[in-house]
């Protein structure tokens, strides 16, 4: 298993362009299934969750090319796909679950097993098949694998979900755009990522309105077309960074970026004392020194990101007093703190609540990452410390973060990656 051995100490200094954005290309991917022919999708992060969403279409029938180099894919979808996705991938990635809404649209039947991901707690899918089955979906769940079909096509319909949440937000709309008839998704999740699924389909040729809203409204069409797409900015990343710079005391320009998509982690970190300007695409933030203590409380888009909660948290140890973080998306999104108190940190947890009491510094330890954004929250800390960190199990981190280690070396850290 690799890891990384991080020399703690040293302020962040220079320029870094931000990737795009991974909650974006991964639904994007799925939603090629709903037309046939080309698409090209830019900007696309050479991530692992990036290969396993391509390895599952292409175990499917579609042909896939990939030039990370040139940051694109490729996507070329034929006439027929199958509708069976296999166990071995689909276990591997939470957002494999997104092939169910396009190819249940296109083909009328698929077969899916229950999905995988990072162990952050509890994510049903039910809001998914509640959508589905309001649009005329007939669905059975048998040990472990859900099988979904449709005589004819699917229906147009009003559908309220009961939580914002982004994955069914953006499986029922890919499944309408092919419906008959119109569909309403009231209380829809509103996160950038809905906006820019939304826009590649209506580039493609459906008809949405709404997006980025709590009201999406989608008139069902009889197909889409093969079209090319630059992925948004990668927000979370973008926020990773910025938390990295200011826990080291660093002066970091970051590059590539929508401001309006990190409004809430700006607001957090200007409350916490750094000084943060803004122009056009570009974001320059400068870390005056140790952090005032915040308090932060995670929701749905516009509000805190749950993606940024580890991060920040690590910065908050190190803060002049006492921070408090209410996590309210995810139940086991704390895993990070067992680990963050062995480099020194103090926290006290209680339920979905967390004391964070600033500490002057942090030190070296041995620790090992739990998920994507707890790896990420554990270099942040690394960074911070005295004396050098082993992080383990960062096969999370390279889930999706892209060459994290050469990127932050790139701009004053010391990371030595071990494979």
């Amino acid at each position: 298993m690799s890891k990384f051995i991080v020399a703690g100490g040293k302020p962040l200094r220079g320029k870094v362009k931000i990737n795009g954005a991974k909650n974006s290309v991964l639904p994007i991917i799925a939603a090629c299934l709903l037309a046939d022919g080309k698409s090209i999708i830019d900007e696309v992060p050479n991530l692992e969750d990036v290969n396993v969403m391509c390895d599952i279409l292409e175990a499917m029938g579609v042909a896939i090319k990939r030039d990370y180099k040139n940051r694109r894919l490729e996507i070329e979808v034929s006439e027929k796909v199958d509708t069976y996705a296999p166990y071995s991938l689909v276990s591997r990635l939470r957002a494999s679950f997104l092939i169910l809404g396009p190819i249940l649209a296109r083909e009328g039947r698929v077969t899916i097993s229950m999905p995988g991901g990072c162990a952050i707690g509890t994510r049903p899918v039910d809001l998914h098949l509640k959508g589905f089955t309001a649009m005329g979906a007939e669905i059975q769940k048998d040990k472990g694998v859900l099988n979904a079909h449709v005589t004819g096509k699917l229906a147009g319909s009003v559908i309220y979900l009961d939580f914002p949440s982004v994955g069914a937000t953006e499986n029922i709309l890919m499944a309408s755009v092919l419906a008959d008839g119109k569909t309403v998704i009231e209380n829809a999740a509103s996160e950038p990522e809905i906006a820019d699924l939304a826009a590649f389909l209506n580039a493609m040729g459906a008809h949405i309105n709404g997006a980025g809203t709590d009201t999406i409204t989608i008139e069902g069409v009889k197909y889409l077309k093969g079209v090319r797409h630059t992925i948004i900015p990668d927000r979370i990343e973008a926020g990773t960074f910025m938390a990295a710079a200011a826990i080291t005391g660093g002066d970091l320009v970051l590059e590539n970026v929508v401001s309006g998509h990190l409004k809430p982690i700006l607001a957090k970190l200007k409350e916490c004392g750094m000084e943060i300007s803004e122009e056009l695409s570009t974001i320059h933030l400068k870390s005056p020194g140790r952090p005032e203590p915040i308090d932060i409380k995670t929701l749905p888009f516009p509000g805190f990101p749950t993606d940024m909660q580890a991060q920040i948290s690590s910065v908050m140890s190190i803060s002049t007093g006492t921070s408090i973080i209410i996590e309210t998306i995810f139940e086991n999104r704390f895993m990070h703190f067992g680990e963050l108190k062995r480099m020194g940190a103090e926290v006290k947890v209680d339920g979905r609540s967390a004391v964070i009491e600033g500490k002057s510094k942090l030190t070296g330890a041995q620790v090992k990452a739990t998920d994507l954004r707890a790896g990420a929250a554990l270099v942040i800390a690394a960074l911070a410390a005295e004396g050098s960190t082993e992080i383990d199990n960062i096969e999370h981190i390279d889930r999706g973060y892209v060459d994290m280690d050469k990127r932050l070396n790139s701009i004053g850290a010391g990371i030595h990656r071990v494979d």
